[in-house]
């Protein structure tokens, strides 16, 4: 696959061996910004680029992937399962890609020595 990033925030867009787009959100909680807070300041944050005039496709198909993440994840369990590898001084990411089906996006947790 080969990678373009973006540097004002950790969005990854890749191609895959068919030459499909496709996207990747990065989300780091921390004990002080459970998964849910960063993910609605990510929200947030690619909703003013748009609305400032910003107009681009990869910030309207994060914006969407975004929402539907925010609506339908399960966040007490996310949370939970954050905060356990946080609190024993882990560091926790949380990637998200559009995916056909219920929910409409694939979530992979990792961890890693903090």
């Amino acid at each position: 696959m080969k990678a373009k990033s973006r540097t004002d925030r950790p969005l990854l867009v890749q191609t895959d061996d068919q030459g499909a787009i496709v996207m990747e959100i990065k989300l780091e909680p921390s004990l002080s910004h459970c998964i849910e807070t960063v993910a609605k300041r990510r929200y947030e944050r690619v909703l003013s680029l748009i609305l400032g005039g910003k107009q681009e496709e990869s910030l309207m198909d994060e914006l969407e992937l975004l929402r539907l993440f925010l609506e339908s994840a399960d966040f007490r369990q996310l949370r939970s399962r954050c905060e356990e590898s946080l609190l024993a001084g882990k560091r926790v990411e949380i990637t998200l890609r559009p995916a056909p089906g219920v929910p409409p996006y694939e979530m992979e947790l990792l961890t890693s020595p903090g």
